[in-house]
């Protein structure tokens, strides 16, 4: 070949390379950013640093408020929004759930309930009433098939902003009681708060029988502190109880960030702690199961899976573990468990519900740091 041709064909290469552009290189992390993670997080700092930042500086993601990040055990990292800081108690919203389904199996434990047994719920045991059919199992897994609206518009005729705050708000639990069958028991998914209410209220019946609101309140909140929060170290948690004296056990737990990621490293494993353990590990295989009537719910979790046919995506299947479950609250609230990568994630802050995508997809982020 000519020398002439030679010459353009070599040079190609570096007239190429200088022609393309790279991917702009990544702004420096400030040192709030880096200080939120310790120097040896056992995954690259940096790449972990930028993955929590961007929860709290990427516009759609706000408001974050707390994050913290439990990794083999140990807390790998911890950032707080400017007035929020480790002793700060945050509100459950619905993560309340995942403790109220971990304190109906200490009772199914005990012999106090039986999961396959219809609920002693007075009201629907009269004859002829066909809720008196409802099992626990189906009251954890969200399909008694009792009728319920969540999440409504407008909201104020929606079942559980009725129940909390209107008309229902002095006895939680005989409003949710007081709903009507709309489907047969077992079949049909309907996630609910006042199921959850209806759990709590299982537990007070169960734990002081005959008892007054104060009598019902004392014994599930000294329940509660004695065998989970207090062997867990999560000693920073206040539920709240309606006028009746049963648990707000939908929504109203108040815990420190640092109190809910000690949670999320209870389930990861599977109920022990120091190797006590508080609630049997078949019971949070359990929990973590999907419900027969949706793919991406458990008892009282939800489960990083496809939904069924119609309903909302709630977590990140096509991206994360299959393994992974989390406790998610109203606004953003969530405590992710991996399994498989020994990780906690909790972010807790404000974000409206139809706004959570990208929320979701930074937590996304965040677990994949673990890989």
């Amino acid at each position: 070949m000519r020398l002439s041709l030679i010459l353009p064909l070599a040079l190609l290469p570096a007239l190429s390379a200088c022609g393309s552009k790279g991917p702009p290189p990544l702004p420096p992390l400030s040192q709030e950013a880096l200080a939120a993670v310790v120097d040896k997080p056992g995954v690259d700092r940096e790449t972990l640093a930028r993955a929590v930042d961007a929860l709290f500086t990427d516009p759609a993601t706000s408001e974050t408020r707390a994050v913290v990040v439990l990794h083999n055990g140990r807390i790998v990292a911890q950032r707080y929004e400017p007035g929020y800081h480790e002793h700060t108690r945050f509100v459950s919203w619905s993560m309340a759930k995942s403790i109220t389904g971990v304190m109906i199996g200490m009772l199914v434990s005990d012999g106090r309930l039986r999961l396959d047994e219809p609920v002693p719920i007075p009201a629907w045991q009269r004859p002829g009433d066909p809720r008196g059919e409802i099992t626990l199992r189906q009251l954890l897994q969200m399909r008694s098939g009792l009728r319920h609206v969540e999440a409504g518009d407008p909201p104020y005729e929606s079942d559980e902003v009725r129940m909390l705050f209107l008309d229902g708000r002095d006895d939680m639990a005989r409003y949710a009681e007081d709903a009507p069958l709309a489907r047969e028991p077992g079949r049909h998914f309907q996630y609910s708060t006042s199921t959850s209410v209806i759990l709590a209220d299982l537990a007070a019946r169960v734990l002081a029988p005959g008892g007054d609101a104060e009598a019902r309140r004392n014994a599930v909140s000294t329940y509660l502190r004695t065998r989970l929060f207090q062997p867990a170290g999560m000693t920073s948690m206040v539920p709240e109880f309606d006028a009746a004296g049963t648990m707000i056990g939908g929504s109203l737990i108040h815990g420190t960030a640092r109190d809910w990621a000690r949670f999320g490293q209870f389930l990861l494993d599977k109920g022990s702690v120091d190797g006590a353990q508080i609630v049997p590990r078949g019971w949070i295989d359990f929990m973590t199961t999907p419900s027969p009537a949706e793919p991406d719910y458990g008892a009282q979790i939800w489960l990083n899976r496809q939904p069924g046919k119609g309903e909302p995506l709630t977590l990140f299947p096509d991206r994360g573990p299959k393994d992974l479950f989390s406790a998610v609250g109203h606004l953003g609230q969530y405590v992710m468990v991996s399994p498989g990568q020994k990780l906690v994630v909790v972010r807790l802050g404000k974000t409206q519900d139809d706004k959570l995508r990208p929320v979701v997809d930074r937590l996304a982020d965040l677990v994949h740091v673990f890989d």
